[in-house]
């Protein structure tokens, strides 16, 4: 008898339903039904655990007096050897062996020889690559060297001809007498080439940064004490340099095509023949074609010398209505902070930048890599060496670090990852939402695409609906726009650069599609002394984004500096870097920062 009447009712319940549908009822359940298949369709899931963003870095379990906990990364716990290189294994090494740490001249080589099998990931598909290859194809595969003019043509140069290059380069200077050379190139093959003679030859590489005035340029070489420059006609004051300069000892020119004609090895009267002059094209192709194409044998080699950098920093002018100083970029007279990395120091710093990357998207043949920063800048050079050791393809622009924005300095390439200054970041981002407005519609799409970022812990699809809507205002990024899918940028302490917010980090996200990197870097740290982790999309409160976490060759603290001390309630003060990738193994970056509930690191 009860089931009948469970039964009736509910005949009842369904003729009432029924008979009371209607227009409004239809358009109803058709939205319902809708929002759940879209829900259940774009559904993702977060590309990381948000565990693992909650506690980013490992303090250690006692501080010092004045001092905060000392940092590291997850990766490289307490109690473990930071990371100190590339971990090289030479042929007939066994599996089980632990490899050398390597330095500069084990990445070239590792650019002639291509992907290794060891390096091929399960089901053929190489680290970085986006398209699923066979194991025998990705074995050896090698990147390109390629120069951008900022138009369409693209200039590749053959890497066989650029060990070439490197020998011959390296072999005459040293048969010169060279031992100290100082480089003051822009972004370029040459720079490139430079920097590995000079590794290969047992030479001291000196990295100017580019388009310096006269007394700052002589400075520069004063103090590195360089016997040889090589740099290019009409950025280098010859008549200047020798006359304030003395201890120059050879020249090497670096000219175009269309002044290849001219005669560059003649030396100014008054001069005395104390500069020996020569050409870069006239050293390598008067050299028999044969010469110069096997580089130097590994065995009983020592180790390659240092690198001298030169860091940009500034002078603060004292404000006249206070004794605190003003900010770095407001004022203040550009000063040159001379730092020598040894090889160690370099090859560490790579190798943790190669190991911040998620295997599925670590760098790998189908990268183009431009560096849209100079090369001087250590952060610029550890990720283009890093790409090279990955067998990306890399690209030079010579005028691309001195591009406003992004979309000049990506003209007529189509690259995947890029390593830009903040400036141009900047630039690029505040262009792009000029043209995005203030209108309802585009704030609430905007701060939509926001959520998923920091909620789902996704990046945007860019074939969504709402993805589309912001396709008219997207950065024009090299000629195929959507193509970039990782941007490197770092703010250098006190060197008057523009510090990123969090939201300017994640529109930017939305806007090119690609994850963004920002990190810390400083005068004696090579690479970055902090970074954000690589699926870190979420927007932290104030002016300054946060660093992120330390990377496995380094180590970070704060140490008490005036009314800025540490406590168990607080950790602020001067943020000191250490580990393997520092100069002189510990540096205080003469800046102030705060470790934040996640053990990241930020300004105050």
């Amino acid at each position: 008898m009860g089931f009948d009447n469970a039964m009736w009712q509910f005949d009842q319940g369904v003729t009432g339903l029924f008979g009371q549908w209607n227009t409004y009822s239809t358009v109803l359940v058709t939205l319902f039904i809708g929002i759940i298949t879209v829900y259940l369709s774009s559904r993702r899931d977060p590309d990381t655990h948000p565990l693992l963003l909650a506690r980013q870095a490992q303090g250690s379990p006692v501080r010092q007096e004045g001092e905060s906990p000392v940092y590291r990364s997850r990766n490289t716990p307490h109690g473990m050897a930071l990371n100190t290189g590339l971990d090289v294994r030479d042929p007939g090494t066994a599996k089980w062996a632990k490899g050398r740490d390597g330095d500069l001249r084990d990445i070239w080589r590792r650019v002639i020889t291509g992907v290794p099998a060891s390096e091929v990931p399960t089901g053929g598909r190489v680290a970085g690559s986006s398209t699923a290859v066979s194991a025998k194809h990705a074995v050896g595969s090698r990147g390109r060297i390629l120069t951008s003019f900022g138009t369409e043509a693209v200039v590749e140069t053959s890497i066989d001809d650029l060990t070439r290059q490197i020998n011959l380069i390296g072999q005459h200077i040293l048969d010169q007498g060279g031992a100290r050379v100082a480089i003051y190139l822009p972004n370029s093959v040459e720079f490139l080439a430079s920097l590995f003679a000079c590794s290969f030859y047992n030479m001291t590489a000196i990295l100017l940064p580019f388009e310096q005035d006269d007394a700052v340029l002589v400075s520069m070489l004063r103090r590195s004490a360089a016997d040889t420059v090589i740099t290019a006609p009409g950025c280098f004051p010859f008549d200047t340099v020798v006359q304030s300069y003395p201890a120059l000892r050879q020249l090497v020119w670096v000219v175009d095509e269309g002044s290849a004609h001219l005669d560059w090895n003649e030396v100014p009267k008054g001069m005395g023949g104390s500069v020996n002059v020569s050409t870069w094209q006239e050293v390598v192709n008067d050299a028999p074609q044969t010469a110069g194409r096997d580089l130097p044998p590994i065995e009983g080699q020592s180790q390659p010398r240092d690198v001298t950098v030169f860091w940009e920093a500034f002078r603060a002018e004292p404000s006249s209505s206070s004794e605190e100083p003003v900010a770095p970029a407001a004022s203040g007279a550009a000063l040159e902070e001379m730092v020598r990395f040894t090889s160690s120091n370099i090859v560490s710093a790579v190798s943790s930048q190669l190991f911040a990357v998620p295997s599925a998207q670590r760098f790998g043949p189908s990268d183009l890599f431009l560096p849209a920063d100079s090369l001087t800048h250590t952060h610029t050079l550890v990720l283009t060496l890093a790409a090279l050791y990955s067998n990306a393809s890399v690209v030079f622009n010579s005028v691309a670090p001195r591009a406003t924005d992004l979309a000049l300095a990506t003209r007529g390439i189509a690259p995947t990852v890029v390593v830009a200054n903040p400036a141009a970041v900047l630039a690029t981002h505040n262009e792009a939402l000029g043209r995005l407005g203030n209108g309802a519609l585009a704030t609430f799409l905007l701060s939509w695409q926001t959520r998923l970022l920091t909620d789902s812990g996704v990046i945007p699809a860019a074939t969504s609906i709402v993805s589309r809507f912001f396709d008219s205002v997207r950065p024009a990024i090299g000629k195929t726009p959507g193509k970039l899918r990782l941007l490197y940028v770092a703010e250098r302490a006190g060197a008057g650069t523009p510090a990123l917010s969090a939201s300017v980090l994640s529109n930017l996200r939305i806007l090119t599609g690609s994850r963004v990197i920002y990190g810390l870097a400083g005068a004696k740290v090579a690479g970055a002394a902090a970074q954000t982790t690589f699926y870190d999309y979420r927007v932290a409160p104030g002016k300054h984004a946060p660093f992120g976490s330390p990377l496995t060759s380094t180590e970070y603290l704060l140490r008490d500096k005036g009314e800025y001390k540490s406590s168990d309630e607080k950790l602020q003060g001067e943020i000191i870097v250490r580990g393997p990738a520092v100069a002189g193994s510990e540096a205080a970056l003469n800046v102030l920062g705060a470790i934040l509930e996640d053990n990241t690191l930020a300004y105050i």
